[in-house]
């Protein structure tokens, strides 16, 4: 691995990584050894092929993985590619608990990291769902009802800031409390805001 390759930002971010420091750093120089261009995106390291997102490194209290941007995808001849929650789509990720794992999975890693540049060089794009595939919860179908401008600053919202409202108000099991979220957004909405902006 030459150090040409490396970003300044993503040596920052694993000097100062208190978990997963060892497993970063194995994952960094298999991904490196890939050819891929290292970058610093979403707080983590980033690894791209012509400026297209490849894999994220990232790590979580109980794991770290590999995310493959378009894991979906892949072919996952060794059936290791975990689904992070039933909301993402496109993202695939192999969790690892310790260096020795991905010791053990390099060569493995790597055919992953070559099939998705073979993804993106091939133009292959992920059929996302359409936010029409998605029911509108009733309590925010109701407000709809009521405040014809709510619904309109609803549908300027971009399909991604539609998405991430559905899915947080469609969440709670009791009507009350998706009540209770609806109200407390509806500003937001209307201000033509996302859930997180």
């Amino acid at each position: 691995m030459t150090n040409s390759k490396t970003n300044p930002k993503v040596d920052e971010f694993l000097s100062k990584a208190k978990k997963w420091k060892e497993e970063y750093e194995q994952l960094r120089n298999i991904v490196l050894d890939c050819e891929l261009t290292e970058e610093f995106k979403w707080m983590h390291p980033c690894y791209t092929f012509e400026k297209k997102n490849i894999v994220l490194i990232h790590g979580f209290k109980e794991y770290c993985a590999i995310l493959f941007n378009k894991g979906v995808l892949l072919k996952d001849a060794h059936g290791i590619l975990i689904q992070q929650t039933e909301n993402v789509q496109a993202a695939r990720q192999i969790r690892f608990t310790n260096v020795q794992e991905i010791v053990e999975m390099e060569d493995i890693l790597k055919a992953y990291i070559y099939e998705a540049i073979e993804v993106e060089k091939a133009g292959l794009e992920v059929n996302f769902k359409k936010n029409t595939e998605y029911i509108i919860p009733g309590e925010l179908q109701n407000k709809f009802d009521d405040i014809l401008e709510l619904k309109t600053a609803f549908e300027a919202l971009t399909p991604g800031r539609q998405r991430a409202y559905i899915l947080h108000f469609s969440q709670p099991k009791q009507s009350k409390t998706r009540e209770s979220r609806v109200e407390k957004c509806m500003q937001q909405i209307l201000d033509g805001k996302g859930l997180n902006d």
